[in-house]
């Protein structure tokens, strides 16, 4: 049976908030879907509910309650009859979805889904307690690492630049941020030229919303504003007033090289090469909380109900990484992507690639051998944020609306996956 050409009709998303101390704090997770999901359905009227065969839930966070998630589909007035599913690849976890329900399109399977994310962490330090802490190393495992290390020359196909000896040797199961500072060290990145790299994300991002680029994307909410106390904790019991949440909460226009340059060093990273410590607040994503849809169909049916899709879906590839380099896993998801669209790196106008770190991003694009100028032209997650789950979607539907609107014809979507992974979709506009 020959595969069948799958399309984006649109995508949407709440602004994204601080995690843990921010404008969502007093929403719950499920509401928020179901009204970004009713947006979704309102703004696209041609599709009904009824056509919708399946809902996929991107969520990077096994803690939540999956009863919740699966109550999305059903406070946003889909039928009984539309199936759940549930995907966890971390940070890719709504890409993921999206993909799936891509796979199941392309083979027949049903003509149209509605692949969700989102991400609300729990506990008074949220995913901060996560990504801060260096994992012990167990020295009866070295013969183990020993094993990994060799293996690792593998990865030097993918790999202009040797992974240092030092590297090799490291814990395997470093935290986010010390992955970080291992690919800094790799590349000899400097702390300005990280920070230099945040400036401009963070000025990209507040010209875009200056010019109102984010506004068919970004959903306005009303929202309750949580209340908190003199520790900044939400006080549960206490109501706001309603307000209307539609801009990213972590956008800072001034951010520039000199505030960021003040910063000090995330706490508890090490330097396994003896160098200095680059990793801050200011050059990785931060936490947040926010839900993102979109609405994936056969191309098809998209020509028969006349619709006007914004991109077909002609790639995707997921990659793995030695855990301790991380934030290299586009380098191995991408090739894989580029190979599978049967295009090359030269032939993509536009690039949506998560800033989950500057420093991946900048070592990435040194690895693809292209500049900057075709990358996050309207900023990236370092300011609009990143909600573990909900990322992978607004990727993708991020970059076919600049498509569509540059009248470029190829775009990518990529980022890196905690644990080790990359993941990478390619698209095509249908201007």
């Amino acid at each position: 049976m020959e595969a069948r050409n799958v399309v984006i009709v649109d995508g949407c998303r709440s602004a994204f908030s601080r995690g843990g101390k921010g404008k969502l704090e007093a929403t719950r997770m499920d509401e928020l879907g179901a009204k970004i999901v009713q947006a979704l359905l309102a703004r696209n009227p041609k599709v009904k509910p009824t056509m919708i065969a399946e809902f996929g839930i991107g969520n990077g966070r096994r803690a939540q309650d999956l009863s919740s998630l699966n109550f999305i589909s059903r406070l946003a007035g889909l039928p009984y009859e539309v199936t759940n599913f549930y995907t966890d690849r971390h940070c890719a976890s709504s890409m993921e979805a999206l993909l799936r329900i891509a796979m199941a399109i392309s083979l027949g399977q049903y003509e149209c889904g509605i692949s969700f994310g989102v991400e609300r962490q729990f506990g008074p330090r949220g995913f901060s307690e996560n990504t801060t802490r260096v994992g012990n190393f167990n020295p009866r495992t070295l013969e183990k690492n020993k094993i990994q290390r060799d293996m690792a020359h593998d990865h030097f196909e993918y790999f202009s630049t040797p992974i240092p000896d030092f590297l090799l040797d490291s814990p395997p199961n470093a935290s986010m941020v010390q992955t970080a500072q291992n690919v800094v060290e790799m590349y000899n990145m400097t702390r300005q030229e990280l920070d230099a790299f945040s400036e401009r994300s963070h000025k990209k991002l507040a010209a875009a919303y200056d010019k109102g680029i984010y506004k068919d994307e970004v959903i306005p909410l009303e929202i309750e504003e949580p209340v908190f106390d003199d520790k900044k904790q939400w006080v549960e019991d206490a109501h706001g007033k309603m307000i209307t949440f539609d801009r990213d909460e972590c956008l800072r226009p001034d951010t520039n090289v000199a505030s960021l340059a003040k910063l000090p060093p995330v706490k508890e990273i090490v330097s396994y090469g003896g160098q200095e410590l680059r990793i801050t607040a200011g050059n990785s994503c931060p936490t947040n909380y926010g839900a993102t849809a979109s609405l994936i169909m056969s191309e098809e049916m998209a020509i028969k109900m006349r619709l006007e899709p914004l991109a077909r879906i002609i790639g995707w590839g997921n990659g793995g990484v030695k855990q301790q380099i991380m934030g290299m896993g586009p380098v191995v998801s991408t090739k894989k992507a580029l190979k599978h669209a049967g295009i090359t790196i030269d032939q993509v106008d536009r690039i949506e690639f998560n800033e989950a770190f500057a420093c991946q991003v900048i070592a990435s694009l040194k690895e693809f051998g292209i500049s900057e100028e075709k990358v996050n032209v309207n900023g990236g997650s370092l300011g609009i944020g990143h909600p573990i789950g909900a990322t992978g979607n607004r990727l993708v539907f991020t970059v076919a609306k600049e498509l569509r609107r540059s009248g470029k014809r190829y775009g990518m979507a990529t980022q890196c996956i905690g644990g080790g992974q990359g993941a990478t979709t390619i698209i095509e506009a249908l201007n």
